[in-house]
């Protein structure tokens, strides 16, 4: 793959971006532009976090495993945030595992150097604290997406937001991985996938997502995408792209 090096003086991670200039230059020295590739495991549950991860076109997910081996989706992760929250939070390790979905480039930093700039205080404390607080925000959202809204619903928020953090409207995401991400059995993903397409918001062909018209995907979808994107804007100054934009 190859990796743009122009991302060092203008970052397309949000949460770098989002930084004073003077802050994310005495970073540019510790970041390194890296490859992630699917399906690479960024961190494991129970063991250290060595580096965090800014990605930017690519995705990571952050699952949790149970006893019987069966996984489910807590978070994503892409141009908007970190991977490797625990770090800052004073802690290295977690019961989740990071691993990528979907490929691109990401900034990488050691990390005792990130957890060495947060307790400095400052800006960039501010900053990582409001990006922990909209983290929580949408893990307390989706829990409530989960259990009140139907699956279509919840497909449609879903899709929005992955479409919005990757900043395309074509994507590849396989029937399978949806299933886990929602928590339901394949067949579900299938039943309210075929809805969508038929609607024409969406096609689905070998793998490869595409929203066809977007307006009704998003009234489609629950409330829960518009506020966890809200939530996103307030907290760290985010500006929504143009799909985004009816919200604001």
């Amino acid at each position: 793959m190859s990796l743009d090096k122009n991302l060092f003086q203008q970052p397309s991670n949000k949460l770098l971006a989002a930084m004073p200039a003077s802050d994310y230059q005495r970073l540019v020295p510790h970041l390194k532009l890296v490859s992630l590739e699917i399906p690479q495991i960024l961190y494991q549950a129970g063991e250290p976090i060595t580096h965090v991860y800014f990605p930017d076109k690519s995705m990571v997910s952050i699952v949790t495993t149970m006893e019987d081996g069966s996984t489910a989706e807590v978070g994503i992760v892409s141009n908007e945030g970190m991977v490797g929250i625990p770090v800052i939070l004073g802690n290295k390790s977690t019961t989740t595992t990071s691993f990528v979905q979907i490929s691109g480039a990401a900034m990488q930093m050691n990390a005792d150097v990130l957890k060495a700039e947060f307790n400095a205080g400052g800006a960039i404390q501010t900053l990582l604290l409001h990006y922990v607080q909209a983290v929580y925000s949408e893990l307390a959202q989706t829990a409530a997406c989960n259990r009140l809204h139907t699956l279509e619903e919840r497909l449609a928020r879903w899709l929005l937001t992955v479409s919005e953090r990757l900043e395309s409207e074509d994507f590849p995401l396989t029937q399978e991985f949806i299933a886990q991400i929602l928590g339901v059995r394949r067949s579900g993903v299938t039943v309210a996938a075929s809805t969508l397409s038929r609607a024409g918001m969406i096609s689905y062909h070998r793998g490869h997502i595409n929203i066809l018209n977007r307006e009704d995907l998003e009234a489609t979808s629950c409330e829960c995408y518009r506020v966890i994107q809200n939530e996103f804007a307030r907290l760290l100054g985010m500006k929504p792209s143009k799909r985004a934009k009816k919200f604001f």
